[in-house]
């Protein structure tokens, strides 16, 4: 197994690791019901499932597994 030669510093271990940060998720607004929905994902909008503005199925309850 590999081991360090010295130790690394606090300041240096957090100064490599300033990159590693959450971005926020882009979020569209669907042309047909203008709710705010993830991109390339099905909603829900009162009980009917909606694909890319079209309603894809109707009366859809998730099935629970």
């Amino acid at each position: 197994m590999a081991h360090p030669k010295r130790k690394i510093s606090k300041t240096r271990r957090d100064k490599r690791r300033t990159h590693y940060k959450l971005s926020e998720k882009a979020i569209a607004t669907c042309p047909t019901t203008d709710t705010p929905h993830l991109f390339h994902h099905a909603y829900v909008v009162d009980g009917d499932l909606y694909h890319k503005g079209k309603l894809a199925i109707k009366n859809y309850t998730a099935n629970a597994q």
